[in-house]
């Protein structure tokens, strides 16, 4: 998890204007935050996954600190995660992805499903999750 942290702070090292974005259009951040999202979408439908919830929480605060050293204030931060429109985006576009993967209400197997092939591979996501 941290390696995928170290490739966003070298991004964003090797194009300085990506750290003056608005939080909400910084690829890293919003990257980090569909990961979040997808295993917590995961985790909420399928009976036989549990989160990794202390593994989540270091990662939100590696995200925290990055946008710390990118040069967001704590203003900024906090209107990013107080922003009700983009986590609802955010939201939509995580719940679109898991239905092309089969993960609906009407399927909720898919959900499962999903979050095994996190697991498998290894995503970012499939970190935060863990079969129960």
């Amino acid at each position: 998890m941290l390696r995928v942290l170290g490739i966003f702070l070298l991004t964003c090292a090797a194009n300085p204007s990506l750290a003056r974005q608005p939080l909400h259009e910084n690829p890293p951040v919003l990257s980090a935050f569909y990961s979040l999202g997808l295993a917590d979408e995961v985790r909420r439908n399928c009976a036989v996954i549990d989160a990794r919830m202390f593994r989540a929480w270091r990662f939100l605060n590696s995200i925290e600190r990055y946008a710390r050293k990118s040069g967001y204030s704590d203003a900024e931060i906090d209107e990013f995660v107080d922003n009700k429109a983009e986590k609802e985006k955010l939201r939509a576009r995580i719940r679109a992805d898991l239905a092309k993967r089969g993960a609906t209400p009407r399927t909720p197997e898919g959900y499962c499903t999903v979050g095994h092939e996190e697991i498998a591979k290894g995503s970012v996501a499939g970190r935060l999750l863990r079969a129960k």
